[in-house]
């Protein structure tokens, strides 16, 4: 029988985005999912209201945290794993293909002293790779297309999808970011969901459309009967249909502000001289202007 493991979701209004403790009922040991570090960018202010009610709930059900994971370097969102580590001493993981990210990154960025080589995190997953969290045995896939780097982390029965499906109303993820490829991206929804049909399928993202409440929880049966962007489609007419709908999109508002804090693990620069921390935002660093 396969473990089924207790998966507590906690979505952030602001990026729509949805972080996970899953944690083992046998042992009480947990994992956190892709935490997100407050940022307001008409301000500059940072905070930890979303990683604290992490740590609340995990307090309040008396779990220990034994991974920090996160499935890709977000793009709409800072990463909360830097600092949850030192809250918990718990050990940061991401998929070995940000050295990828990383090195494209730093050119954006104009880093040239910038280390890719992932040493920002305690451990980078391959595909295939096995962790434990108590007694729940984990493994990893590597699901490239959004990103270069973006994995999935199948725990018991319950797989975390990142942003490469979203609920069965929403379709897909986007594949046009740097590194990002349509064709990729269908054969990386093609293994989730040679999963049993019964597994669980979380998301990153759910933007609530035609206002109803954030969603998070699916199946692959689910998602191969009713996901407008699969069902009945072959990988030409999702790569056509992927490629059309990511020429309407405009670049998330937070990819320059986010991704120089995650490929660093959810690092914020170092403070200056005047004790301030700043942002560098490249310009005309990316196509996909929305002026209209």
């Amino acid at each position: 029988m396969t473990a089924k493991p207790e998966v507590k979701g906690f979505f952030d209004k602001r990026t729509f985005s949805v972080q996970y403790v899953v944690s083992d009922p046998a042992t009480g040991k947990c994992a956190i999912i892709d935490p997100v570090l407050d940022y307001d960018e008409k301000s500059g202010a940072t905070a930890t209201h979303n990683a604290d009610a992490l740590l609340d709930y995990i307090a309040e059900k008396r779990l220990t945290v034994e991974w920090i994971l996160d499935t890709h370097p977000h793009a709409d969102h800072f990463s909360a794993a830097h600092y949850l580590k030192g809250k918990t001493g718990a050990p940061t993981a991401i998929g070995t293909h940000v050295v990828d990210v990383q090195k494209l990154w730093k050119g954006i960025y104009n880093w040239p002293d910038f280390p890719a080589d992932g040493s920002h995190w305690d451990r980078l997953f391959a595909a295939g790779d096995s962790f434990s969290i108590g007694e729940l045995q984990g493994r990893v896939l590597f699901s490239p297309g959004h990103t270069l780097a973006s994995i999935t982390y199948v725990i018991g029965d319950a797989a975390f999808v990142h942003d490469t499906l979203f609920m069965p109303d929403s379709g897909t993820a986007r594949a046009d970011f740097p590194g990002g490829s349509a064709k990729r991206l269908w054969a990386s929804i093609q293994e989730i969901l040679s999963l049993p049909d019964e597994t669980r399928l979380f998301t990153g993202h759910d933007y609530q459309p035609d206002g109803r409440e954030p969603l998070w929880e699916s199946t692959v049966a689910e998602q191969k009967r009713s996901n407008p962007h699969i069902a009945g489609k072959d990988e030409a007419a999702f790569v056509a249909l992927r490629n059309k709908r990511d020429k309407t999109l405009p670049m998330p508002k937070l990819i320059l502000h986010a991704l120089q804090v995650n490929i660093r693990g959810g690092r914020l620069p170092e403070p200056e001289a005047n004790g301030k921390r700043y942002l560098k935002i490249p310009l005309d660093a990316l196509s996909g202007a929305a002026w209209e």
